[in-house]
């Protein structure tokens, strides 16, 4: 599926900020076999007087601008067309969850893409009794990992409110499953907390959705804004599933990835350090336009 995406960020501040440094997290990612980019255009305002671009330990695309004016207001624009391919039918040929750490200890390197990083806590995620609890009830009647990953994101998403108002972007995973309401984000800490809790390797991705519903039903949640879901290691043949507990759904040619990681800490799209005194407000704009 080909895509033009547009998407703006822009912040608000109640006096001048005097300067500001920002790591970028935007650009959607090149993955081979899965999604490609073919055009890709960013821009900042105020205009900075630095522009480093690089790429961080799990191969995600950074910028690092620095501001040196005063600005009450940041404006951060992306423009890319991308074409997302599969992934193709998916089929479980993952081990029992009690086989899963003799997959793990075959697998020896450490290298970004190593289930190993995605097991323990990480910034915004530590597993917790209770979501361990509700993890292992979905477990006891799975017979693979594969079919624990897909029956627990199911759970969730019947158990939880979708509810922009409920949570923050710094709302621990905790407090959102014990309110049963948040966003895509808790939505995603808490299923990675839960799998991490029995055992799965469990990540971040951020990224966009497209939908297109049906005559006369509700677009996902999800659309117009940046989107997160799950990444979960389900053994050796089976290797990386992506995931989508908000929407009850596996990941395909509708989600485009932007960066992956341990948690939102790691791959946070705007990040960085400003001069100002007080809060500052946001806002977001995002169009998933298909070309086919």
């Amino acid at each position: 599926m080909l895509y033009d995406l547009r998407m703006s960020i822009s912040y608000d501040y109640p006096g001048a900020a005097s300067s500001a440094r920002h790591l970028l997290r935007l650009l959607p990612a090149q993955i081979s076999g899965l999604q490609h980019v073919s055009a890709q255009r960013m821009q900042v305002r105020p205009k900075p007087v630095e522009w480093l671009e690089g790429t961080d330990f799990f191969g995600n695309r950074t910028v690092e601008v620095a501001l040196d004016q005063p600005h009450e207001e940041s404006l951060f624009e992306i423009a890319a067309r991308v074409e997302r391919f599969g992934p193709g039918r998916l089929l479980d040929v993952s081990p029992r969850l009690e086989d899963l750490p003799r997959d793990l200890a075959l697998h020896q390197s450490l290298e970004p893409e190593a289930p190993h990083h995605f097991l323990g806590s990480s910034p915004r995620i530590s597993p917790h009794p209770e979501m361990t609890a509700y993890a292992h009830e979905v477990a006891e009647g799975s017979a693979t990992v594969l079919e624990l990953v897909l029956r627990l994101g199911e759970r969730i998403h019947a158990d939880f409110d979708f509810d922009p108002e409920a949570t923050e972007v710094d709302t621990p995973a905790l407090t959102a499953f014990e309110r049963r309401h948040g966003v895509c984000q808790d939505f995603t800490h808490v299923m990675i907390s839960c799998l991490r809790g029995v055992g799965v390797p469990a990540g971040y991705v951020s990224g966009f959705l497209r939908t297109v519903p049906p005559e006369g039903q509700p677009r996902l949640e999800g659309a117009d804004a940046m989107h997160a879901w799950v990444r979960c290691w389900c053994g050796h043949q089976a290797g990386w599933v992506e995931y989508d507990p908000t929407n009850a759904q596996q990941v395909r040619r509708d989600h485009i990835v932007i960066a992956y990681g341990r948690d939102y800490g790691d791959i946070a799209p705007v990040k960085g350090m400003m001069r100002l005194a007080g809060d500052h407000s946001t806002t977001q704009s995002v169009d998933v336009i298909p070309l086919e």
